[in-house]
């Protein structure tokens, strides 16, 4: 009988891994209501890639996306066909591939023979640090990448052993698939000196000879990763602007900045402040140096303890090389460090700290059996509700921006998407405090700008609204997004001459842009460019056909040409896609019921169609009343027609609107006298 046969239940293997699974999905509970966050949309969910039926050859053959991960943009992918807008599914899809890295991890340390390699794996998949990555659905790269990360480690190791080939190519192929998840985990070939040195005492030919094809990944998938961020993801902005010695010299402050929110994890932001470094200040330097020193310590005990302080600290600080600031990264332009940026270093620090804790408790051996698991339990139970604590904030976008506005207010991002979701629930002066705190933190960033204008123009400051706009396109002289914004400032003032041009802009810009066209349709239809408006509006139908709001205006404009069968049929179509999409059903319960060719009325379902409209509007809408007594009157209910015409006059009444007063006036006596209302002109919404 084997000593797993043996062991308790409790102590074996796939009792340690359930334990995992279960203590990281408690842990992380909040994310089985949360929702989506930051980028989560451009990433995923209003990623037109991960919706089109050949989004995944985009992913690994074209430059369509922000940067070069195929791997993860697949499984996005796959889950939008699972969960399309249901979270849940995304986040319950990252929370158990964490568990899955931290049981991967237990073995690996296993395999290395570290003290503690349970504790270690443990620690991991609580520690709240982890949050960020594991919270976040758009992290899903890093949880993705470190389980090919760690499976690369372990068939290596695999390899090392037995000197089967197919174990090497196996772990080459996991890192690959690691580095197209997230190129973060470049420094692995490194690792895998390190883990030869740390197994046999040094590093020999063929360990350097067995490493040149992951060196040769890592470097040409660097470079594709490097053109992905300053091409796509970065672009025009510009995220740093310190030289080499301040970068040296910060890169000494990130490395004790992760330590020390590997051993004390608390007050963690979401977004840290960002620190300015002057490379002028010898202090500047000094915690690069004693990090320096720190390892030149562990070099002089490397035949004691210092040859574990080495591989494990060693190991943090090449996990880290990608994000000590070396090379440009877009989320520099809000913070230096990021809680995710932990991800894969975090592992060497906790090992050593679980080796520590295990080496110690070795000298407890006279204690009582239960100190060492008590102690054990009382360290995973901290670091457990730290995490869910900490998993708290990635509830919802709100939370997120709230939280991170409070702890760090200097945070423009956070005031400016906070203000941005304001603005979304239509509370527009709470949006603009927050909007222009963005704007006076970071009046460079022409995101905030535009968020700014479009809080006017809620506002209905429309003069406001284009100034701001201005100024992103200032900044950004080919943002789309800002002229089409102009665009619509000018169509709500009437100035329909502007509103074409800047409508032209943006489609030069984004050709594509199904929305840019119709607006630029619904600008020509209301300067009367009725034929111009409809060729827009087909433009758009080619591309989307399933546009409720595209048929509705293009019915308008062909009725406008008085070609009203064409017109009712659009008008049916956009019913069809959105049975309740209000301007279609009164402008089709209109044609149905007051259209002069009498082939094409039809009072009942116009009565229909307007008793509809007018419940949908809450039974006041003038205009919705208006096409129910017209209905009602084409059905022969001239009693019902002339009591809803009464309605509509109240109504038109308490607007002071004076033209639709003496229409529907003058629509109620022939509904008095027993006749239809039967007219080529068209209400408009």
């Amino acid at each position: 009988m084997d000593s797993a046969t043996k062991a308790p239940w409790w102590n074996r293997g796939w009792a340690f891994a359930l334990f995992v699974i279960v203590a990281t999905v408690i842990a992380y509970q909040p994310m089985w209501f949360a929702g989506f966050i930051w980028d989560d949309d451009v990433l995923c969910t209003a990623n037109p890639l991960i919706k089109d039926p050949h989004g995944w050859y985009h992913f690994w053959f074209t430059t369509k996306t922000p940067d070069y991960f195929p791997v993860m943009s697949s499984v996005f992918w796959v889950e939008w066909r699972l969960w399309e807008m249901h979270a849940v599914g995304y986040h319950m899809v990252n929370v158990l591939l964490h568990a899955v890295d931290a049981i991967l991890l237990w073995r690996l340390l296993a395999r290395l023979k570290v003290p503690g390699a349970k504790l270690a794996a443990a620690i991991f998949a609580l520690h709240p640090v982890n949050a960020e990555s594991v919270a976040w659905i758009a992290e899903l790269k890093n949880t993705l990448s470190l389980f090919f990360f760690v499976l690369s480690l372990l068939w290596y190791l695999k390899f090392d052993d037995t000197c089967r080939r197919r174990w090497y190519a196996l772990s080459l192929w996991a890192f690959l698939f690691a580095l197209l998840s997230k190129i973060e985990v470049a420094p692995l070939p490194f690792v895998l000196l390190g883990i030869a040195w740390w197994r046999r005492g040094r590093v020999e030919w063929k360990d350097i000879r067995r490493s040149i094809p992951f060196f040769a990944a890592a470097f040409l998938l660097g470079l594709v990763s490097i053109w992905f961020q300053n091409h796509n993801a970065i672009g025009h902005d510009v995220v740093r602007t310190d030289n080499f010695w301040s970068r040296l010299a910060g890169a000494g402050w990130v490395v004790w900045f992760y330590l020390g929110k590997t051993l004390l994890p608390l007050h963690l932001i979401p977004v840290y402040p960002r620190w300015q470094i002057d490379p002028t200040l010898l202090l500047s330097y000094v915690p690069g140096l004693l990090l320096v020193a720190v390892f030149l310590l562990g070099w002089w005990q490397r035949e004691r303890w210092g040859k574990a302080l080495l591989f494990g600290l060693g190991y943090a600080v090449l996990m880290f090389l990608p994000v000590l600031g070396f090379l440009n990264i877009s989320y520099f332009r809000y913070s230096l460090v990021a809680n995710h940026w932990q991800y894969f270093s975090i592992i060497g620090p906790v090992a050593l700290l679980a080796a520590g804790f295990t080496m110690a408790a070795g000298y407890l051996e006279k204690q009582p059996a239960f100190l060492k698991p008590l102690l054990a339990g009382v360290l995973l139970a901290v670091l457990g509700i730290l995490t869910w604590q900490q998993a708290s904030i990635f509830q919802t976008a709100e939370t997120l921006w709230r939280t991170t506005a409070s702890l760090n207010p200097e945070c423009f991002v956070a005031h400016d998407n906070l203000g941005f979701i304001l603005l979304q629930r239509d509370e527009v002066d709470p949006a603009l405090d927050q909007i222009q705190t963005a704007v006076e933190l970071q009046p460079d960033d022409e995101t905030a700008w535009k968020n700014l204008g479009s809080a006017f123009l809620q506002k209905g400051q429309l003069n406001e609204a284009i100034t701001n706009f201005q100024k992103a396109l200032e900044m950004h002289p080919n943002d789309s997004g800002a002229e089409n914004n102009i665009g619509y400032a000018f169509y709500r003032k009437g100035q329909m001459d502007e509103a074409v041009a800047h409508y032209r802009k943006a489609l030069e810009i984004q050709p594509n842009d199904t929305g840019f066209r119709h607006n630029l349709g619904s600008a020509l239809l209301r300067e009367g460019r009725v034929d111009e408006a409809i060729a827009e509006f087909q433009k758009v139908l080619a591309i989307q056909p399933g546009s409720a709001e595209t048929h509705s205006d293009l019915a308008n404009a062909l009725s406008k040409k008085g070609l009203e069968a064409e017109a009712i049929q659009h008008w049916e179509k956009a019913l069809d896609i959105r049975p309740q999409y209000l301007p279609a059903l009164n402008n089709l319960a209109w044609a149905l019921a007051t259209c002069p060719d009498a082939s094409l009325r039809n009072g009942a379902q116009a009565v229909q169609l307007a008793r509809q409209a007018s419940e949908l509007s809450g039974g006041k809408n003038l205009l919705m009343l208006r096409t129910l007594a017209a209905a009602c009157a084409e059905d022969g209910q001239f009693d019902k027609a002339v009591i809803v015409a009464g309605h509509a006059l109240q109504q038109a009444a308490i607007q002071h609107n004076t033209t639709l007063v003496n229409s529907i006036d003058s629509e109620s006596k022939l509904y008095e006298a027993g006749q239809p209302f039967h007219t080529t002109a068209r209400p408009e919404l």
